[in-house]
């Protein structure tokens, strides 16, 4: 179980375990695009009653389209009721949490069994660099462990010095913690919650300036550094127009090389993206983003 706001890999992770995308059960969200508990409890009853068998809930902290923040605590007392295994997807939002005042992000993940934060998306360190939290390692151990005669060593046979390929499907694996931990002794804690702190003020100021625009609008909450808005000029209401302004907006935006948008789609509206993430981005950065994007607008509208 997931919601419908999950990341594509919890989708491909049904493919590997073998349930495939058709045992995926993708659950509602509610107005600030999080998953809606009432609606969890009531899947997992249904597929009771058909004769499946629930084994796992996928929470989010921070999802990929809008950040939103799934109610982890109240995840955790179902999965606990019906004994289903807690993974969070904090890829995102949990390195947010290196900031004291952002440490509510992670309200309810230490009732998780498993918890993920990728280090490469928002703690500045180059691609691929994943952290794996868990409580029970021995279960997690018990799934993976598989050593054939010409692997074993008298330095792991004890547990003394875990071996990684026991936790995973990778035998081999490169130092990818050297990279964090040279992030983390160069920056220390108070250092990278300076910069994570000044990246969500600056997420709420875009916030702010597009909730004052009479010509934009946002489309979902704005918890840390990623803005999800849309062009909306006053008398402009065809939603197929609209998908094709604010599409020609991030296309040229973005074809000019300097800043970089994505997009999604909520509830089937095309959606623009503004994510700050980058060490060096500053005030002036978004402000100089902020106007390229009201200047295309009415570009836009001057052409037509």
């Amino acid at each position: 179980y997931a919601s419908q706001e999950a990341h594509s890999s919890v989708e491909k992770a049904g493919i590997v375990l073998g349930v495939g995308q058709e045992g995926l059960c993708k659950i509602g969200v509610d107005s600030s695009f999080r998953m809606d508990v009432a609606q969890l409890e009531q899947a997992i009853e249904q597929d009771l009653a058909d004769g499946w068998q629930p084994f796992a809930v996928v929470a989010t902290v921070g999802t990929t389209s809008t950040t939103s923040i799934d109610p982890v605590a109240q995840i955790a007392e179902i999965c606990e009721r019906y004994g289903l295994w807690l993974h969070v997807d904090g890829a995102y939002g949990g390195s947010a949490a290196v900031d004291p005042t952002m440490r509510w992000v992670l309200d309810g993940c230490e009732r998780a069994d498993t918890l993920i934060v990728n280090p490469h998306k928002w703690l500045f360190t180059p691609i691929d660099c994943s952290v794996f939290y868990t409580r029970k390692p021995d279960v997690v151990k018990a799934a993976f462990s598989l050593i054939p005669e010409y692997l074993r060593n008298t330095e792991s046979a004890d547990d003394a010095v875990p071996n990684l390929m026991d936790y995973g499907t990778s035998l081999g694996r490169r130092f990818r913690s050297l990279k964090l931990w040279m992030v983390m002794r160069y920056f220390g804690q108070e250092g990278l919650a300076a910069r994570i702190h000044e990246h969500i003020r600056l997420g709420q100021l875009v916030a702010q300036w597009v909730s004052e625009s009479p010509n934009f609008e946002l489309m979902a909450p704005t918890l840390f550094s990623t803005v999800c808005f849309r062009a909306h000029s006053k008398g402009l209401d065809d939603e197929a127009l609209l998908e094709a302004l604010n599409e020609r907006i991030m296309n040229n935006i973005n074809a000019a090389g300097r800043f970089f948008l994505s997009h999604t789609k909520l509830h089937g509206i095309f959606t623009i993206r503004i994510a700050v993430g980058n060490l060096r981005t500053t005030e002036q950065d978004v402000r100089d983003l902020w106007g390229s994007i009201q200047a295309e607008l009415a570009r836009i509208h001057e052409a037509q």
